[in-house]
């Protein structure tokens, strides 16, 4: 039986679009390919798809499987999509596509490039301080690398800086490798800083200053 034109069923084949995905992609490096890419899964999640094929995706575009399984690795890479895992009423456990991640940088972008605006500035003129000159472009240049590219938080950027500090290793190369230290240990807040550091000094049967310190030993020479 052929469902009669109306407005409702016009209203039931659409897809609905958060505006400022549509306004606000580029922003985030994806091109028109990847938006449709995107696009594509919604609707095929939206008729009962959760976790579509390659080929499936690609069917309805004019890229082949291996495009759009290149889009998704690239979404996956950046931190805009996973693959999640949900159990329906009967225990069943489904997967499917998930671009919450992305929404949700999406939406809290402008709060988040403001805040990061003023921890950043207030980075740079600490560095200042601490070396009691300006930086040159080049100093300038790698604690933007290691805030846009690391991913380094302010907060772990200036621990890193005080490490420097009271060790006496004032300069640019010791902080970077502290900071490539802590990456490589997994280390992404100030918080674990201090639990790695607490634990090591109660295994060594250390003393704690009274002092007020984010980090204290030289993490390089453990």
């Amino acid at each position: 039986m052929s469902f009669p034109f109306s407005h409702q069923k016009l209203l039931l084949d659409q897809l609905s679009i958060p505006v400022k995905l549509i306004e606000s992609y580029k922003k985030f490096n994806l091109n028109e390919i990847d938006l449709t890419v995107i696009l594509q899964i919604l609707n095929l999640q939206k008729n009962g798809d959760l976790l579509p094929s390659f080929d499936q995706i690609s069917s309805f575009m004019t890229i082949t499987a291996n495009e759009v399984a290149n889009v998704l690795k690239k979404l996956r890479n950046l931190g805009y999509l996973t693959i999640d895992q949900f159990n329906d009423d009967d225990g069943i456990v489904h997967e499917w596509y998930s671009i919450t991640p992305l929404i949700e940088k999406i939406y809290g972008f402008e709060e988040v490039v403001e805040d990061n605006s003023k921890e950043e500035g207030k980075l740079f003129n600490l560095f200042e301080q601490e070396f009691g000159r300006a930086l040159s472009p080049i100093e300038i240049e790698m604690i933007s690398y290691w805030i846009d590219d690391d991913r380094f938080k302010p907060a772990l950027i200036k621990a890193a800086l005080r490490e420097a500090v009271l060790l006496g290793k004032l300069n640019f190369r010791y902080i970077d490798r502290i900071l490539a230290e802590w990456k490589k240990k997994g280390i992404r807040s100030v918080q674990e800083v201090k639990s790695k550091q607490h634990y090591r000094d109660k295994n060594q049967n250390k003393e704690i200053p009274k002092r007020d310190t984010s980090v204290y030993y030289n993490w390089l020479e453990e």
